[in-house]
């Protein structure tokens, strides 16, 4: 079954807010400079802790339970991450140059196709598994945060020099 989401979140805001056919069904909200989030979808929750510097690793607790129910692993390009759930690798990548479409792919193909613009976008499921919706806006806001410390970096480096 192919169901198609949404989701809309502000240009400064760190609240993303996902949607079935018009109704709120979760949301995704990330504690700025601190590397994690908290989010829900249809009744469940779930955290985000990501730890590590050069190799990062994110952890998704289960917030019901506090279990660690997947991990995240990214690639040191910031262009693709491995989610394992419940013992089943997923595949993270972009699918364009621009960074406005990824997917998530599993052993049977591609489970979820993401567009986005700067303040909204559709999730195109295949796959139905409501956390992996929550994990691929994570992923992707996540190498956005790093994008963003790596212009200040080289930013404030020559400035301070």
């Amino acid at each position: 079954m192919k169901t198609r989401l949404t989701w809309k979140k502000g240009v400064f805001s760190n609240l993303y807010k996902i949607y079935d056919n018009g109704n709120l069904i979760g949301n995704l909200k990330d504690s700025s400079f601190s590397q994690s989030a908290k989010g829900s979808i249809r009744g469940r929750g779930y955290f985000f802790r990501t730890h590590g510097f050069f190799n990062p690793v994110t952890d998704i607790v289960d917030s019901t339970t506090n279990k660690t129910v997947g991990k995240i692993q990214y690639n040191s390009w910031r262009s693709k991450a491995t989610i394992t759930l419940n013992g089943e690798t997923i595949n993270w990548k972009y699918d364009n140059v621009w960074n406005t479409q990824w997917s998530l792919s599993d052993s049977d193909g591609t489970a979820m196709k993401f567009n986005s613009s700067t303040t909204r976008g559709q999730i195109d499921v295949r796959l139905d598994n409501d956390l992996l919706v929550l994990t691929g806006l994570f992923v992707k806001n996540y190498y956005i945060q790093m994008a963003f410390v790596v212009i200040f970096i080289a930013v404030i480096i020559p400035v301070l020099t």
